[in-house]
């Protein structure tokens, strides 16, 4: 297969196994698929899959393969071994994955200067620095503008312990950042913003020590920047529920506690940007952060905190361009602004209500990918609580965007796959609870709430909260751990349950007897559960639960969570692309006369054009034509330039001279709505399954005059075609049946017929000038002239197609090769035996001899002065029994679907 524009990344000798036996040769691994070739002893093993359909991509090992990479496409195992360098293999095929379902799937753009920009100059060094930004970024919350730049082994002077930490220092173009390596927990990140001077001090000639002198401003929290006086600059917990400071109640006195715990930290490892992040500080998040420093960890944690210090007065600009307009997104928020946290005294009030309905709107505008999905207002909605309306906006960003990518959108693809690994950690420590249920979708389904709400919607929002401190300090891994948590400790209820049913009931009990005991909230704000006063439950306080996660799961890793993010987003996509399929045929199948198989591969085919008219594309435009959020069977259409493509691929006739001329008009006839995009079904038309009725009502319809009948498949009716069009349809004809073994005879019929055609259309003529009820003004034709019999024009009108406007125009040598000759089918006005002349592939085919009394000027009759009903041009047709066999003969589909899968990348260029 020949690829003239696929950019090769890089190339590695391996081994592919088929079944127990291997064929050494060469993996190759390039922008859009993957190939593999080995020719040994005479055999050949080739194979070219794109990236877009691989639904696994894993390393794996076994008693017969030490280590190996698996993929799996289309539900087929393929397996690659006895690489030199498998892990370096690996990553470079997981980071190619990638960059197909971010570029085809999530339709993601890259600026100019990105490496990944342009499709056609891919190199394995752009991929290696596309993923160490990404992680770069991902391990210390940093706005997505930020690219790593150097990064270099060094020693950090820790003054709280008095000893250097070995560990690597990054700088990009506006942080210093700093993560150690040698066991002990701690991070730092310096904007660069905030440093006052640089100093290298060289103690040896071999050692040289560069001392960074940090100066931070002394109001951390800054200002709001172009704010409209119109939003809140308060935490809406403040408003509602003030702090008391001369509160004696145990409760506050512990909450106390936790501040003044908070405030010996911050006295050693600092506060704000600059703080060092330690194995302490990550203990004091499991204690439970404090009401009153809530808001400000939120955002240090996030990293929100770097977004709205790089963007100041960003979101006020954003109010005031968004306030007041009218979407779709802004209707969605105005249902759902009452349904956030009702309980809450701060929403039933017009303050709490008017900032979320800011929050959500603004953010709508900011990101119209995404707009409004629910779950976003229950999660803002405990943001307000406590950070500043403009933090909570950037505490939103931070979520949807960084922390839980593709979380809200309509598929929530990024918490499928979340989900999947649940599943997957669930299989490896809770054992006993996957024997026992050998189906795991039952967690998946029930714990979709617990990933897209952050327990918000489970547990009481005094419990809730501590958990939400988790997620911003640990990410996605606070939550996975804690659902291990629930159900380990659901263990033995959930091992006796025998059904889902029973499942939830406990799941649900547990969670309504999950506490905050040490909650300093009053009863007013506190959602009390349903078994808030059934003393016979044991209550669960959230504080403990949250220890025991850590204490059990802490030792799961953020880079094995990302790691298995990766390997299931495949699958999670595939997954939902199926689903896509199997709707569509299920749909398809009842219409059309195909098999299960080739509807399958028809789909694939017509899937595939859609994605190979991208591959070699920087932004194409047609990336659009596939919208996940439709309908499943509009998920997938087709432009002009793809059907075409296609069309071409699968017409099952000969080609010829207008078969772009041909497409085009089908492709207008198949366009119903006019929106310039065809799906799946109206496509399966042009596949001619159907009697020998519906084929001719099918190429007629190609050729009606546009405008004269609004074209549907589904209407019986059909209109005339008149002079030009009867010329196309007959040229059409003959370029259907060149190439036939029965050619000749298929020649000779047409001729008959559109003679027979035309005489008939001259008798009627003559029968309508003939009657004294019609006037000379009703009369089509000069009065002087009355014999003129219809004859074709020889304008260059009548040699095209009236809709194949845009082809090149034909040698005179082509005309007579694609349609009948002028004598061919002009009408005789006496019956007379044919001679035989040279058909339009050279052997004889008759030809009707002119009639003496054919005028000299046939251009003096203009277009529609004579025309033909489908219904004439069928039974004309119908008494040739050589035309009638050529179009009720069975098409072999499979021949045509091989022959579209073997040229559909060539044609492709």
């Amino acid at each position: 297969m020949r690829i003239v524009r696929e950019k090769l990344v890089t190339y590695f000798s391996c081994s592919y196994w088929r079944g127990r036996v291997p064929n050494q040769g060469w993996i190759y691994l390039s922008t859009n698929f993957l190939c593999f070739y080995s020719y040994m002893l005479g055999t050949e093993v080739k194979l070219v899959y794109p990236w877009d359909e691989v639904s696994r991509l894993e390393r794996t090992s076994s008693v017969l393969l030490a280590e190996s990479i698996r993929v799996c496409v289309r539900g087929e195992d393929h397996f690659f071994s006895m690489l030199l360098r498998l892990q370096q293999t690996y990553l470079i095929m997981q980071q190619l994955a990638d960059y197909a379902i971010v570029r085809f799937f999530d339709k993601e753009t890259f600026n100019a200067e990105h490496p990944l920009a342009n499709p056609l100059h891919i190199t394995q060094r752009a991929l290696e620095i596309h993923a160490r930004n990404q992680s770069f970024r991902a391990f210390f919350r940093l706005p997505q503008e930020e690219n790593l730049c150097e990064v270099h082994e060094s020693f950090l002077w820790v003054p709280f312990s008095h000893v250097n930490t070995l560990g690597k220092i990054c700088v990009s173009e506006n942080y210093l950042c700093f993560a150690s390596q040698d066991g002990s927990p701690c991070h730092l990140i310096i904007p660069l913003w905030e440093v006052r001077m640089f100093s290298a001090n060289c103690k040896e000639c071999h050692e040289t020590r560069l001392h960074v002198c940090v100066f931070l401003s002394e109001d951390e929290q800054g200002v709001m920047v172009g704010q409209s006086q119109a939003v809140s600059t308060e935490a809406l917990m403040n408003v509602f529920h003030p702090h008391d400071a001369e509160n004696l109640d145990p409760k506050m006195l512990k909450e106390r506690m936790k501040e003044q715990s908070w405030q010996i930290h911050f006295t050693e490892y600092g506060r704000g940007t600059g703080m060092f992040c330690t194995k302490k500080t990550g203990d004091l998040i499991v204690r439970g952060v404090p009401e009153t420093l809530r808001g400000e960890l939120w955002m240090l944690f996030s990293g929100a905190v770097h977004d709205m210090t790089s963007h100041p007065g960003y979101y006020g600009r954003l109010l005031e361009e968004c306030m007041g307009s009218s979407s779709l997104a802004c209707d969605e928020i105005e249902r759902d602004l009452h349904r956030s946290l009702p309980e809450h005294p701060a929403f039933q009030s017009d303050t709490g209500i008017s900032a979320l309905r800011r929050v959500l709107t603004a953010y709508a505008h900011r990101n119209p990918k995404i707009g409004y999905c629910q779950a976003m207002n229950i999660l803002t909605s405990v943001l307000l609580l406590y950070a500043k309306e403009e933090e909570a906006f950037w505490l939103l960003v931070a979520v949807c965007e960084r922390m839980l990518p593709d979380y809200f959108n309509r598929r929530i693809i990024g918490a499928l796959v979340d989900q999947a690994v649940f599943e997957e950690l669930i299989r490896e420590h809770l054992t006993q609870l996957t024997e026992h249920m050998t189906d795991l979708s039952f967690f998946s389904s029930v714990s979709l709430s617990w990933f897209l709400t952050l327990f918000i919607s489970v547990l009481p929002i005094e419990s809730a909260v501590n958990v939400v401190d988790c997620f911003f300090y640990d990410g996605i891994k606070a939550i996975l751990q804690l659902g291990l948590a629930v159900l380990d400790y659901n263990m033995d209820n959930l091992l006796c349950c025998h059904d889902d049913a029973e499942a939830v009931t406990v799941l649900n009990r547990f969670f309504d007897s999950v506490t905050n005991k040490d909650s300093p909230l009053p009863a007013t704000v506190q959602q009390a559960s349903a078994t808030a006063n059934d003393k016979s439950i044991q209550k669960v306080d959230i504080s403990d639960l949250i220890k025991e996660a850590y204490e059990k799961y802490g030792d799961i890793r953020t880079e094995e969570v990302e790691n298995m993010r990766k390997r299931n987003k495949l699958y999670v996509i595939q997954t939902l692309e199926d689903t896509t399929k199997q709707n569509v045929l299920r749909v398809v199948a009842q219409d059309v006369k195909f098999s299960a198989a080739q509807l399958d591969e028809l789909y694939m085919l017509f899937k595939k054009q859609h994605f190979v008219s991208c591959y070699w594309s920087v932004c194409s435009p047609a990336l659009q034509n596939h919208d996940p959020s439709l309908p499943y069977l509009d998920q997938y259409q087709l432009d002009q330039s793809q059907f075409s493509s296609l069309f071409n691929l699968l017409q099952p006739w000969t080609t010829h001279t207008h078969v772009r001329s041909l497409a085009r008009s089908a492709f207008r006839l198949l366009d119903e709505n006019g929106d310039g995009l065809v799906n799946f079904k109206e496509f399966m038309y042009i596949l001619y399954n159907r009697p020998f009725t519906e084929k001719l009502k099918f190429l007629f319809k190609m050729h009606l005059q546009p405008g004269k009948l609004i074209f549907s498949l589904i209407k019986e009716t059909v209109s005339t075609v008149f002079q030009v069009q009867f010329i196309g349809l007959t040229k059409t004809l003959y370029g259907v049946f060149h190439g036939n073994e029965e050619e000749e005879s298929l020649y000779r019929a047409v001729a008959r017929v559109t003679s027979l055609l035309l005489r008939m259309e001259e008798v009627g003529r003559k029968l309508q000038e003939s009657s004294p009820q019609k006037t000379p003004q009703s009369t089509p034709t000069s009065t002087a002239q009355p014999e003129t019999s219809p004859t074709l024009p020889t304008s260059p009108e009548t040699e095209t197609l009236a809709e194949g406007e845009g082809d090149q125009p034909e040698s005179q040598a082509n005309q007579q090769e694609t349609a009948p000759s002028h004598s061919d089918i002009t009408p005789t006005s006496t019956s007379r035996p044919s001679t035989p002349t040279s058909s339009p592939t050279g052997t004889s085919s008759p030809v009707l001899d002119t009639p003496t009394d054919t005028p000299s000027s046939p251009s003096a009759v203009r277009d529609g002065d004579w025309s033909f009903s489908f219904e004439q041009i069928l039974a004309s047709l119908l008494n040739e029994p050589s035309v009638v066999r050529f179009f009720e003969r069975a098409i072999d589909t499979d021949s045509l679907i091989g022959h579209a899968r073997k040229n559909q990348l060539k044609d492709a260029h």
